[in-house]
């Protein structure tokens, strides 16, 4: 295992949540920005995620993989639309996309129920 995923996203709770407590205005502007990065009806919630997704491989944020493959899974992402946003990931971001990706995709294969 790369990683426990699962894991990863109750620390991250819980640490988010003490900078929320640090810094309530500056949180409350990022769930605002979030919330209107998910709204819209051009792109359906799934497609926000895998581009998420490849986001957070292509910056090799691994928080950002934890929630994004968590909540690509919850969109009803199939694991063949998950590799398919990696492979894209990796061209745009060469070899150490490629690392993050393998990362990514165990999320999902622990995140799924």
């Amino acid at each position: 295992m790369i990683n426990d995923w699962p894991g990863m996203i109750t620390a991250m709770d819980q640490g988010v949540g003490r900078l929320r407590d640090a810094h309530p205005d500056m949180m409350k502007a990022f769930s605002t920005l979030a919330k209107s990065a998910h709204g819209g009806a051009a792109l359906d919630g799934k497609t926000k995620e895998l581009i998420a997704l490849a986001i957070g491989v292509a910056t090799r944020c691994e928080p950002c993989i934890a929630y994004h493959a968590r909540d690509a899974v919850r969109a009803g992402a199939s694991r063949d639309e998950i590799a398919e946003t990696l492979a894209m990931a990796v061209y745009m971001g060469a070899g150490p996309s490629a690392m993050y990706a393998a990362k990514a995709l165990e999320a999902y294969d622990q995140l799924k129920p």
